[in-house]
């Protein structure tokens, strides 16, 4: 039998991105019985949902719901609640800034069988050009790894979803993000095994708000930020505190050493400076601050 995945979507004011997203999944090549679930974010205008009410002849079996309560943790259980609603033993999460190659899903099966993980990650290419400088693409060799980076091309075994207890994201990272991040933690602690996948790939969307120098840097900062609130949230040891401290403390010294060297480097002068932002985030978290970096939008 066909095995079956529910690939789900969070949106939020984005229906262009959406509706590309949409027509990328459609135009996949899969032995898979494939459905699709987009939760909306945005109760007021909808915009997501009324796309997808209004694709009566789309080639999957196509849900949408609203997600009432903002944020990107509150977004991912509703799909995961509802996803559980169906029959479908993979659950595949990709943002809507994002579309997959006709590939996507059949790479991601097979990588499942031949390596039992439980939650996998695929590859995320952001492609060439101004716009692009910056925005590293997310990519590892296929096979088991120790630790997933973010939950924007995943796919997950129904069995995990089912044995964790509801929120499977914490709401505490609704709009600082890091909830992914915090989601696999508590998996890697429970035992459960990550694989990549390089062949399951999809493509990044770079808005021309995220263009520019500035909104890298407080992405760095962000990520150091929420990174930092996760390790946090886990009661680390003194050992823990320390480490993080010494590497924080190295970035912050040696980073803008690095920036000068490398000012000169079109393709690596920002990698310096992200180092120096994300460390600071880092830094502010330990003091308590949160960066809540999802409360703009980026794109249409």
């Amino acid at each position: 039998m066909p095995d079956k995945v529910v690939v789900c979507i969070p949106t939020f004011k984005r229906p262009r991105m959406l509706a590309r997203l949409l027509d990328a999944i459609a135009r996949l090549e899969t032995d898979a019985e494939v459905s699709v679930l987009v939760a909306d974010n945005d109760a007021e205008t909808h915009a997501g949902l009324d796309l997808c009410h209004g694709m009566v002849a789309y080639r999957w079996p196509l849900a949408a719901v609203i997600a009432e309560k903002r944020g990107i943790a509150q977004v991912r259980n509703t799909l995961v609640e509802h996803a559980l609603k169906t029959d479908a033993q993979f659950i595949a999460m990709i943002d809507d800034d994002e579309w997959p190659e006709p590939q996507w899903i059949a790479r991601f099966l097979e990588l499942a069988h031949e390596t039992q993980a439980d939650v996998m990650q695929g590859s995320i290419l952001f492609g060439y050009g101004e716009a692009a400088d910056g925005h590293g693409d997310i990519r590892r060799a296929t096979g088991p790894v120790a630790m997933l980076q973010g939950a924007g091309n995943i796919l997950i075994r129904r069995a995990v979803l089912e044995e964790m207890t509801a929120p499977w994201f914490d709401p505490a990272f609704a709009l600082s993000g890091g909830e992914d991040r915090d989601f696999f933690v508590r998996l890697q602690r429970a035992g459960k095994r990550f694989a990549w996948s390089d062949e399951a790939r999809a493509h990044g969307d770079v808005p021309e708000t995220r263009a520019n120098l500035g909104w890298l840097l407080k992405r760095a900062y962000s990520v150091g930020n929420s990174d930092m609130l996760v390790v946090l949230k886990h009661r680390p040891g003194p050992a823990t505190i320390a480490a993080e401290t010494v590497k924080i403390l190295a970035a912050l010294l040696l980073s803008p050493l690095a920036a000068v060297i490398l000012a000169a480097s079109p393709n690596r002068r920002a990698l310096p400076l992200q180092k120096l932002f994300r460390a600071a985030g880092k830094l502010t978290a330990m003091f308590g601050a949160r960066y809540n970096e999802y409360a703009v939008v980026h794109g249409e």
